[in-house]
């Protein structure tokens, strides 16, 4: 399809993108958008240097790609270069939403589907609420000097809810997201948000501020899953390590970083926000054992940070879209389910706090949660609501410290916000896990 240059290394990374964002406030419509684009990322590399274009006039690749092999020094052995030699080739046509595909769904019926949740919001303790429906497909077509000839599909969809609360003098907010990769799953989510909106309604009329201290705490597949992305799978991306002799040796495999039991895991194969057939290098999806029964035991790569470090690659080059190079991100990252029940779990605690719903979490080495929603565990029961700031941690003591971990399992996807990474954001990506007991935590 493309004449790329002899002696030097070349892809081209065309994305056919189709997305809608509907969007109310109190039940107003104020945004509705329905838009399709093609854009197309362009690389070129000597041996020494990387040249990057991208641009939307598709009939401009060969230009781009030209003027990028004129400006590189031509290298006889580009193909003994071992970066090169690492790449995966693929020649293969998986389109996986041809026949469910988000394009095909009238948008008044998408719009019909949102608004069909109206009434559960239309209540007198909440003041106000805002509506998204949003869906994207991209078909991404991968081409290289090597011989890859790859297009490949992915896609979302989802609802995401914000509603203000106000119950006498007490304040509260509640978001409310569901995705999924086909569009059927969003008309059965009537239960999901019944049943939320009445969690928060009780958590705004009851919940008492905590007494700060250290506790037990247990974290839902939500806490577990933001802990996880969070605080160490932005660690195990190592892109962070390349050339850092510190990084590299706090990170060798082989380390026990954590408590017997504790297993993260990366995979692009999950169907959700981090679904991923091929990376952005056109490596096919993997499932990455980060960390085995406590054991470090793997980290993500792009094709160059795997031959930097000596180690397989895993399929996690990724970018925002065409404008941006891969670079190193999760996919979908979460602690794997236990042998215990959650309950079971919870029955051991005598003074404790259970962290339901979160607003963010950050943090590398020293990680912070902001719960959103938070409950006293007294004499093994949840109880009390509980007004909690943060929830703070060294990440590798925590890990050490997890002595429960349930069979009770949840991947979660969500529309709205996603994962930054130096100027790239939002990425999507899915997280979540069991619930997890931490025998220690800073609580305020």
């Amino acid at each position: 399809m493309y004449k790329f240059r002899k002696n030097l290394y070349s892809d081209v990374r065309i994305e056919d993108v189709f997305e809608t964002t509907i969007g109310y406030r109190n039940a107003k419509l104020e945004q509705q958008k329905v838009r399709s684009y093609k854009g197309a990322f362009i690389r070129v590399f000597d041996g020494d240097k990387w040249y990057y274009a991208a641009t939307t006039d598709l009939n401009n690749i060969q230009s781009e790609l030209d003027v990028l092999s004129d400006m590189a020094n031509p290298n006889e052995t580009i193909d003994e270069h071992p970066v090169v030699k690492a790449f995966e080739v693929h020649k293969k046509e998986q389109l996986m939403f041809k026949d469910n595909s988000v394009k095909d769904i009238p948008v008044e019926e998408k719009k019909q589907v949102l608004s069909s949740y109206f009434d559960i919001f239309d209540r007198e303790e909440i003041v106000q609420t805002t509506y998204a429906y949003v869906d994207k497909k991209v078909v991404k077509s991968f081409y290289s000097s090597k011989g890859s000839d790859l297009v490949f599909d992915n896609q979302t969809t989802g609802i995401g809810i914000r509603s203000q609360f106000l119950i006498g003098e007490e304040k509260g907010s509640e978001s409310f997201s569901k995705a999924f990769t086909t569009f059927d799953p969003l008309k059965s989510l009537g239960e999901y948000f019944r049943e939320e909106v009445e969690k928060q309604v009780d958590y705004v009329k009851h919940a008492e501020n905590v007494e700060a201290g250290e506790y037990t705490v247990v974290l839902s597949p939500m806490a577990t899953g933001v802990f996880t992305h969070e605080s160490f799978g932005h660690k195990s991306e190592s892109d962070f390590m390349v050339g850092d002799e510190t990084m590299a040796k706090e990170w060798t495999l082989g380390k026990k970083v954590a408590a017997n039991g504790v297993t993260i895991v990366d995979d692009g194969n999950e169907l959700g926000s981090g679904f991923v057939q091929y990376d952005d290098e056109g490596t096919k999806a993997r499932k990455t054992m980060i960390i085995t029964d406590g054991e470090l035991t793997g980290r993500l790569h792009s094709t160059s940070t795997a031959v930097a470090l000596n180690e397989s690659l895993t399929g996690n080059a990724r970018a925002m879209n065409f404008e941006f190079e891969p670079i190193v991100r999760m996919t979908t990252t979460y602690i794997d389910k236990g042998t215990r029940k959650k309950d079971d779990i919870i029955s051991e605690i005598k003074n404790g706090i259970f962290i339901d719903t979160i607003r963010h979490g950050s943090g590398m080495t020293t990680f912070t949660i902001a719960p959103n929603r938070a409950y006293k565990i007294e004499d093994g029961k949840i109880t009390t609501p509980l007004k909690v700031s943060v929830v703070t941690g060294n990440v590798f003591s925590t890990l050490d410290e997890i002595d429960g971990i349930s069979e009770e399992f949840d991947l979660l996807s969500f529309v709205g916000g996603g994962c930054g990474k130096m100027e790239q954001f939002p990425l999507p990506v899915g997280f979540g896990g069991p619930f997890i007991r931490v025998k220690k935590l800073n609580v305020q």
